[in-house]
């Protein structure tokens, strides 16, 4: 790995206690570029800006993919990531369906833990803190040609991080829109989902919800995705979340929360989940909760279901009663080192690993 450490750090600008998640990035960045058939040298550089052109391909073409993942620091100061091997095949599974070239494991998780270890100092500590990481390949060939890139770029930076959604949101659940289709691309983090779920999300909140509960593309009658999370709905005491495929994303989260409540004795049932079924349980009383989970959200718990034309209302549960706030309570104290980690997810990131990579 080359190792260019900045000489103006930002970090003493930096309020841990008052930043925006998303815009504000740390002092380094991982970069790597292929050409030729192959991978060059991994760099770890000060971040900033780097030279494209409006030509770029993957601006005009779309090869584009990225991964969401964090890093948390405990209360010594310890720093971990979670699961980050899952984030490595995922990236690679996403590039294969973008007819890109797949990333090593030594790039990956060596990039990651250099990055996360040299910037250590930019996680916030505390409840809801921490270091939100973005890999991402892109094509960076300059031609106006509509085939696959002989050019690509990864990289990896990354934006300190606190509680995306605090309070409970409203979800609207699409009839006409759809996040992916049979055949297309809806099972890689491909770049150009979200650029297409944009509009429908922006008419779901001029119509006074936050999100939306994406349906399938061919009736609209089951349940998917609900925008960028992965959805789970309890009827009674079971939890109910549809299956991956190749229209709905293998989310790193989803994977953590079935399994913590499998552990709990909760039944949970991974089967398509029809909306009538849903809709005739909050009329019966039945359906106790609906939520979504992500890496960035971690849990999001839906007050609202807005359903042709009516709003239609969910149970308001305490966290003693709530499995969606349970179990993200059983993840974040894993995330975090605060309870045992009997799955073996959390990845403790050594201080001077830049020294053996």
């Amino acid at each position: 790995m080359i190792i260019q450490k900045t000489e103006n750090s930002r970090l003493s600008s930096f309020d841990p206690n008052n930043f925006s998640f998303g815009n504000t990035f740390i002092d380094h960045m991982v970069i790597c570029e292929y050409e030729n058939g192959k991978w060059g040298d991994v760099k770890l550089v000060p971040y900033g800006p780097l030279a494209f052109t409006p030509a770029m391909m993957g601006v005009n073409y779309g090869q584009a993919c990225f991964e969401g993942m964090k890093a948390y620091k405990d209360q010594e100061g310890q720093v971990f990531l979670f699961r980050p091997e899952k984030n490595f095949e995922r990236i690679n599974k996403s590039a294969s369906r973008l007819a890109m070239p797949e990333v090593t494991e030594e790039m990956f998780l060596d990039g990651l833990k250099a990055l996360v270890d040299i910037d250590r100092n930019w996680i916030p500590q505390g409840e809801g803190m921490s270091l939100y990481i973005r890999p991402l390949i892109f094509a960076t060939e300059e031609a106006l040609k509509a085939r696959v890139a002989e050019k690509y770029m990864f990289a990896i930076v990354a934006t300190p991080a606190k509680s995306y959604y605090t309070e409970p949101v409203s979800v609207k659940i699409s009839d006409h829109y759809s996040r992916a289709a049979n055949g297309g691309v809806g099972s890689a983090k491909a770049a150009g989902n979200y650029a297409a779920s944009f509009y429908p999300t922006q008419l779901a909140i001029e119509e006074g919800y936050d999100q939306i509960i994406w349906t399938d593309d061919a009736t609209h009658e089951y349940f998917e995705e609900s925008g960028t999370m992965n959805v789970f709905v309890r009827i009674n005491d079971t939890v109910y979340t549809p299956p991956t495929s190749e229209k709905i994303l293998d989310g790193v989260t989803r994977d953590s929360f079935i399994a913590l409540a499998k552990k709990r004795g909760i039944e949970v049932k991974v089967e398509q989940i029809p909306v009538k079924t849903v809709i005739e349980a909050q009329k019966n009383g039945t359906l106790k909760e609906v939520w979504g989970v992500g890496t960035a959200v971690v849990t999001t718990v839906f007050q609202a279901l807005g359903y042709q034309g009516d709003k239609l209302a969910l149970p308001k549960l305490s966290d003693e009663e709530s499995y969606a706030a349970i179990l993200k309570n059983d993840l974040v104290n894993i995330q975090t080192n605060h309870s045992e980690d009997s799955f073996g997810w959390r990845v403790l990131v050594e201080k001077n690993v830049l020294e053996t990579v």
